[in-house]
């Protein structure tokens, strides 16, 4: 069952030909910004003293270790912190992958294979050597029933898996991808004697079976839904690699769940945790005088970036009526008064965001699809949403509570859809059905309660009165995994590299296949067509070019109601948690970022 990609035979001789020559490192475009004796990572200080506490907290709880299935919440850190990768990402480059467990990587000069040689050195928390059969099994689990869709997405495309001599795999796909070859050097690699035999263990697993795996952290304590600790192996194996020099600093790392936000922060103030990080200018502005800031026990820092400002809103299910009806969409945007909400809630002082790759050079630009752009949508022309190559804005008010220009522009375009305003004061559908929908968020989330509460009041004044619904986070994430909402809060964060995540983010298989993060169920064959445009560029230029041809298709498209973003990270920390002031990397504190380059100050 697990096995069915494994043809059993080593490639030997055939790959003397039509391959590039192994690497330390391989990039999207270009070469590796280190060398192959590079001696670490730049954002890195490799003199960091070893040693320290560091105690994370969020809001909610967890019943399962396990981040790649669908059942169960996991603490996300686990992904990342818990388990390691044949390669590991340099958040200082757009997408560059160096070596971890794999020692080096060869890529098919049509970009249609890719082999990984194992480190001989690797080896999991119980001294046992990690194998290629570990490497292919944690390849096959992945792409059966239950896996969680960012690994599974990838499987279909993936034609053969097989070892080469004693310690290569090697990957071959159905086209050229460069981009899916390097994601497949991400997958977590896991021990296939922890598992083989009794697979739908695996599926199910909650808090009791802790996993064997590499990663220079293991699980040492466990309370499911309060706390999850993880202690530094002493005995590491690859405690010298050039990737982990300056990483990894701390002794022990704790994630702290809390019922709500109040909790969580309260916590931080009484020095329970090491840092907070603030998404919200006002309360930044406000909130951070206490005592352990006055005495210069917490600093405040502000760590600017140079990511894509991603998505975070009210996101529309156009698996549903009204939300189907892009008119519809435009015109629940125009009820949604950012401006007068922003003043409110941050005192005006987050920019919203425009487009999902906003504040990045991949954003759309301001205006008509020009050049390379528009000749990547112009064939679609008659399949695009007004705006698409025209440019989109979105609506913008004076700031006061009564936003009655965006309102009216709202009921204009209702009735351009057949929609009318009926006995009561209530909007109708075309049919005459009252129109209503519910408004679904997870307990704890405070501030975004606060943006619906407006939010809704200026719907009122359109005829529609939706409900709002809180579920705790087993109940909202079950929903949100089977798409059972009408509109939601959510968030996409985007990198630098966008690549094959996006057909897992908006393409068509997710409109039906639970656990995807197509949340909005677009099912649009542009949005199709500029991922493979983007997959298949052979120049930086092209791909600059068909993200921007993306992002006009994706905000054209009116999915989210957009809210506000960050350009510059709020952490409260310890102060003698530190890190490289001098040298940040260019995705700023990103994942990656905090707390495995960190480092607490011997004294």
């Amino acid at each position: 069952m697990f096995n069915h990609l494994l043809r059993g035979a080593a490639l030997g001789a055939a790959l003397a030909g039509g391959a590039l020559a192994d690497s330390h490192g391989i990039a999207l475009y270009g070469e590796p910004a280190l060398p192959a004796d590079y001696a670490h990572l730049p954002h890195v200080n490799p003199d960091a003293p070893k040693g320290g506490r560091f105690a994370d907290g969020q809001v909610g709880s967890f019943d399962s270790l396990n981040p790649h299935i669908l059942a169960g919440r996991v603490p996300w850190q686990l992904r990342f912190i818990a388990y390691e990768s044949l390669l590991g990402r340099s958040y200082d480059e757009p997408f560059t992958l160096y070596g971890v467990l794999a020692e080096a990587v060869e890529v098919d000069e049509d970009a249609t294979a890719i082999t990984f040689t194992l480190n001989p050195d690797a080896r999991f928390s119980d001294g046992t050597p990690i194998t290629v059969d570990d490497v292919i099994w944690s390849w096959n689990i992945l792409g059966q029933e239950g896996a969680n869709g960012r690994y599974r997405s990838a499987f279909d495309r993936v034609t053969a898996v097989e070892p080469v001599g004693e310690r290569g795999v090697r990957f071959e796909i159905d086209a050229p991808d460069r981009e899916l070859l390097m994601t497949l050097g991400l997958r977590p690699i896991m021990k296939k004697a922890q598992w083989e035999g009794r697979e739908e263990a695996f599926f199910k697993s909650g808090t009791t079976e802790w996993p064997i795996a590499s990663a220079p952290y293991e699980i040492t304590d466990v309370d499911a839904g309060r706390y999850v600790e993880l202690s530094r192996d002493e005995d590491y194996w690859g405690a010298d690699l050039p990737f982990r020099r300056g990483t990894d600093n701390v002794d022990t790392i704790r994630m702290e769940f809390f019922g709500d936000a109040t909790a969580h922060f309260e916590a931080f103030k009484a020095g329970e945790l090491t840092t907070m990080r603030e998404t919200n200018a006002a309360k930044w502005a406000r909130d951070y005088d206490f005592p352990a800031v006055q005495r210069g026990d917490v600093v405040l820092s502000e760590i600017p970036h140079q990511r894509p400002s991603g998505m975070t809103g009210l996101v529309m299910n156009t698996r549903r009526a009204p939300f189907d009806d892009w008119r519809v969409r435009q015109a629940l945007i125009e009820a949604f008064n950012f401006e007068y909400i922003n003043g409110v809630l941050n005192d005006g002082a987050n920019p919203r965001i425009t487009s999902y790759f906003s504040n990045s050079p991949l954003g759309m630009e301001a205006g008509p699809a020009s050049g390379r752009v528009a000749e990547l949508l112009e064939p679609y022309a008659d399949q695009l949403l007004p705006g698409t190559l025209e440019g989109y804005e979105l609506p913008a008010s004076a700031g006061e509570a009564s936003d009655r220009g965006g309102l009216r522009r709202a009921t204009k375009l209702l009735e351009e859809a057949g929609y009318t305003i009926g006995d009561g004061g209530r909007l109708r559908d075309p049919d005459g059905a009252v129109v209503t929908f519910e408004i679904l968020l997870s307990q704890g989330s405070s501030e975004v309660q606060s943006v619906v509460d407006i939010y809704t009041e200026a719907l009122e004044r359109i005829g529609i009165e939706p409900t709002v619904a809180t579920a705790d986070s087993a109940q909202y994430k079950e929903r949100l995994t089977d798409y059972d909402f009408d509109m939601t809060w959510y968030s996409w964060g985007l990198s630098l590299s966008p690549g094959t995540e996006q057909r897992l983010y908006w393409g068509a298989d997710g409109v039906e296949t639970p656990g995807s993060r197509n949340m909005m169920g677009t099912d649009d064959p542009v949005i199709e067509a500029m991922v493979d445009a983007m997959l298949q560029s052979e120049t930086r230029e092209d791909y600059l070019a068909a993200v921007k041809a993306l992002d006009r298709v994706l905000t054209a498209g009116r999915y989210v109601i957009p809210a506000w973003h960050n350009p510059i990270s709020y952490i409260a920390h310890d102060a003698d948690f530190r890190f490289r002031e001098d040298r940040l990397p260019i995705y700023g504190d990103w994942i990656g970022f905090q707390p495995d380059v960190w480092w607490f100050a011997e004294e």
